[in-house]
């Protein structure tokens, strides 16, 4: 591509490198392209580990001898660790450990996380398996920090949203296949060994670890190709750029703290609903095993190919609010469908992962809109760490609605929780109405408005740089050598003594 040869040949030392084959270069699109493929890998076996329960809850339930609210302690178990590390997952990166290493440690905790995991089914030790879920989820959510930390280090302007929606659906990939083949994997095992069993189980998760030792792999390999292109380009290592304080949330708008709303009691009725969606597909609609993981799959499958195409939709068009209230009403009626209708449910889960990429894409970036540039770290690391706090909690309490009430109430709950995500998104519209927010602005009267700040911004410094200069000239060296004689006491002639008055005057304003 002549842009990929125009950057390269404007890299310093670029005419002093030896030439290279394009896809061994970091400044070639095609040596990009490999590092692209390795950032997508880099989060797979993190995101296809994570819903292992949710592919396995009745050979959990049945072979640990746990109840449903044990069952979702392995969800809490991985958000706990996050309601912290949200804060601190860019500071580890960008002070402590750097994104190589950074990346290669999380990774790590992701691949141990899933091994003790494992290893507990395999000693029939539920304890162990919680643990290692906790370690899992030390891992699991700031190697997604690190991954778009690379994503921004190797990739500018435009490449940046293509990337970033590749990664996101390259992580519903893992997800999906995960929901789809773990059944099977563990029937296969279970054909081998016999029986069915904890220690079934437990082998079953152990070949769910490949996964993570893969994108371990990845990060190996990424690190090695990101000290050869620092060496090469002399460019500097990849930063989050995070700037985190905490006192900045006393500094916090309602518009803001109604976004933190939205985004809690939505995703609390997501995924806790697709941890346990599976036995319900099972038990409503009389699936067979491998239909209820297909269509508990749905949502994430959906989620791949649409996320990044709403994301332009809602880039282009604008209306922010309007597009988080389709989608939360959206995800209202699939649930009251899932709940009191026997319509069939491939129709109420693809409404789900339509309103599930569409509230992402229009929900987050409008934090942007209503905070300082120097408060956005600290504004998405507390969106995330309430958020994993509503999955800790909401996980448990499902769970134990669900053993002492059954589906139905479950349901109620969740959209009582949606509900509550309504009222929110109404009062986020009142609130930006009446403050003339621009949460709800067009695209179009968005970059009227950035052209305005632009025109203000630009008279403004043109007014601070139009100072007297007369008053501010620097002094000739005859004034000076004037000033230097009379502060000496010398004698000065009648005619240099209105420039003595001109240099006290001066010395005042000094």
């Amino acid at each position: 591509m002549e842009g990929d040869e125009d950057r390269e040949a404007l890299l310093p030392g670029a005419t002093d490198r030896p030439k290279m084959a394009a896809i061994c270069d970091p400044s070639r699109l095609a040596h990009r392209i490999v590092v692209l493929i390795l950032m997508c890998f880099l989060g797979f076996g993190s995101y296809f580990c994570y819903d292992n329960p949710a592919a396995l809850q009745t050979q959990v339930q049945l072979d640990m001898k746990v109840n449903t609210a044990s069952f979702m302690q392995l969800y809490a178990f991985y958000s706990w660790p996050n309601v912290v590390l949200c804060f601190f997952g860019g500071f580890l990166i960008d002070r402590v450990f750097g994104i190589r290493w950074g990346t290669i440690i999380f990774s790590l905790f992701v691949c141990v996380g899933q091994v003790i995991f494992a290893a507990g089914a395999l000693f029939n030790a539920y304890w162990l398996m919680e643990t290692g879920r906790l370690v899992f989820g030390i891992g699991g959510e700031s190697l997604a920090v690190a991954q778009n930390t690379y994503a921004v280090s190797w990739f500018k302007g435009k490449e940046l949203n293509l990337v970033f929606g590749l990664q996101l659906s390259m992580a519903r990939v893992g997800s999906t296949v995960n929901m789809n083949i773990m059944g099977l994997v563990y029937s296969r095992i279970k054909d081998l060994m016999g029986s069915a069993g904890y220690t079934t189980l437990g082998v079953t998760l152990m070949i769910g670890g490949i996964t993570c030792l893969f994108s371990l792999a990845c990060a190996l390999v990424l690190g090695y190709l990101d000290k050869r292109a620092e060496k090469i380009l002399n460019k500097e290592q990849g930063k989050t750029g995070e700037v985190i304080k905490l006192t900045d949330v006393k500094d916090f708008s309602l518009s803001l703290w109604l976004i933190f709303m939205v985004c809690v009691c939505y995703y609390v009725a997501v995924f806790p609903f697709i941890g346990l969606g599976k036995v319900f597909f099972i038990e409503k609609f009389n699936f067979s095993p491998l239909q209820a993981g297909a269509i508990n799959s749905v949502v994430y499958i959906i989620s791949a190919p649409l996320s990044p195409l709403f994301g332009f939709m809602v880039d282009r068009i604008g209306k922010n609010i309007i597009w988080v209230m389709c989608a939360v009403v959206a995800t209202l009626c699939a649930h009251m469908m899932l709940a009191f209708t026997f319509w069939n449910p491939w129709i109420a889960m693809s409404l789900l992962g339509v309103s599930y990429s569409l509230l992402a894409c229009a929900l987050w970036p409008m934090v942007a809109f209503v905070v300082p540039e120097h408060q956005l770290g600290t504004a998405y690391g507390f969106m995330q760490s309430i958020q994993n706090l509503g999955l800790a909690i909401i996980a448990i309490v499902s769970g134990i609605i669900l053993d002492t009430s059954g589906y139905l109430f479950l349901e109620v709950f969740f959209s009582a929780c949606i509900c509550v995500a309504i009222i929110a998104v109404v009062m986020l519209y009142f609130v930006n109405l009446v403050r003339g927010g621009d949460l709800n602005l067009s695209s179009w009267e968005r970059a009227k408005l950035l052209k305005q700040a632009a025109i203000e911004a630009e008279k403004d410094r043109l007014r601070r740089e139009s100072v007297d200069w007369n008053r501010i000239r620097p002094m000739s060296a005859f004034a000076v050598r004037v000033r230097y004689l009379s502060r000496l006491g010398a004698m000065l002639p009648d005619h240099l003594t209105s420039h003595q008055s001109a240099l006290s005057h001066r010395s005042v304003l000094k």
